[in-house]
């Protein structure tokens, strides 16, 4: 049976050690970046030994695999859960309610988009490749919402594949420009922005003129809350 050292079991030791691994990998590669950032000083940061590092990573870019798939996981687990929730709900605010949990998730720390759309590319080919499988399952899941949309009249009925792909890959482009710019770009504004574009590629037009806070919509619409309902400048 293993021992125990201050009540804490072997098991939550090393699950502990290696959060905090993890947590020094994206302040590192972060800040100085991840080709400068050296295996001693994520230890040093972490409070570990490079004999601990070696337990639970193969280098360097085991960790940084490692953090692009958890952002990426947990950004999908977020959307898929609040989806979950709006389950019977509109096309309209079934793709309004994927575009605010994903920005909301993404743009919570800085730290996220820029591991995953600065140090995280062009890497090597492995990292590259784990890029592609979530550019495929981001795309996936934006085309089945396209694919909904269109069974209830609110898209037209065709191949929403390539479009998906393009919108997966604005979306990368505005949140790597946010993270990147100074001053600080609105989230609200980058949330809009890929808001607008999402609609403007699967939407009927007239749907979109419905929707409130867009040029040409019914005056007395009422402005959303965050509830479920498209409205304002931000996605809800």
């Amino acid at each position: 049976m293993a021992r125990t050292y201050g009540g804490v079991a072997p098991e939550q030791r090393r699950a502990d050690r290696r959060e905090r691994l993890l947590t020094a990998g994206l302040e590192l590669f972060t800040s100085a970046g991840f080709r400068h950032t050296k295996i001693t000083e994520v230890c040093a940061r972490a409070g570990v030994s490079t004999r601990n590092f070696y337990e639970e990573f193969s280098g360097k870019e085991d960790m940084l695999r490692t953090l692009h798939d958890r952002i990426n996981s947990l950004a999908l687990d977020h959307v898929t859960a609040a989806l979950d929730e709006v389950a019977e709900a509109d096309a309209m605010t079934r793709i309004a309610t994927l575009l605010d949990v994903f920005i909301d998730t993404v743009t919570v720390d800085p730290r996220l988009p820029r591991l995953n759309y600065v140090e995280a590319v062009g890497v090597s080919a492995d990292l590259e490749q784990q890029h592609q499988i979530w550019v495929d399952r981001w795309a996936t899941f934006i085309e089945t919402e396209a694919r909904r949309a269109a069974r209830h009249g609110a898209a037209p009925d065709r191949d929403y594949r390539l479009t998906a792909i393009a919108l997966v890959g604005a979306a990368t482009g505005l949140l790597r420009e946010w993270q990147a710019h100074e001053p600080p770009l609105p989230v609200e504004d980058v949330g809009a922005e890929l808001r607008a574009l999402m609609l403007a590629a699967i939407m009927r037009p007239g749907k979109i003129l419905e929707i409130s806070g867009n040029p040409g919509a019914p005056s007395g619409v009422e402005q959303s809350s965050r509830e479920g309902e498209l409205g304002g400048s931000r996605l809800t």
